[in-house]
């Protein structure tokens, strides 16, 4: 669970790390991730070209590379859990953010490729979780 916080660099808190989950807060754990494309699909929709690359804070990125982070994160964080559930001993892969939120198709895509993802991965994601 996450703590909002006024600090930019953690706009929805630092990570708190939860070690177990009754089966109510498990669904709606499930729920959170199903929901989630719709929302982030919502929080842009109808902004402009300029809009979208505009930093949502001073020194931070901008709305399209926000855009095109969410699933990539989203990704990686479906494969680590995939890795959880079929090996033994699964290693966990970092990857550099800020170097792939610079790479060149995150100026090139449509936003709408990287929300199409978004929307197949969770889908993929909930059925994994067992819903």
């Amino acid at each position: 669970m996450h703590t909002v916080t006024n600090d930019p660099r953690y706009p929805i808190g630092r990570f708190n790390r939860v070690t177990s989950l009754t089966a109510a807060e498990r669904a709606t754990s499930i729920d959170q991730v199903a929901a989630a494309p719709a929302q982030f699909r919502r929080a842009v929709m109808g902004l402009t070209p300029a809009q979208f690359d505009t930093p949502y804070r001073e020194g931070g990125w901008t709305v399209r590379q926000v855009a095109h982070h969410v699933p990539d994160s989203h990704m990686n964080a479906y494969l680590r859990f995939k890795f959880g559930l079929t090996e033994d001993s699964p290693a966990i892969k970092t990857y550099e953010e800020k170097d792939w939120a610079k790479t060149p198709e995150v100026a090139a895509t449509p936003v709408d490729v990287s929300l199409a993802l978004l929307d197949a991965l969770h889908a993929r994601w909930v059925m994994c979780c067992g819903r």
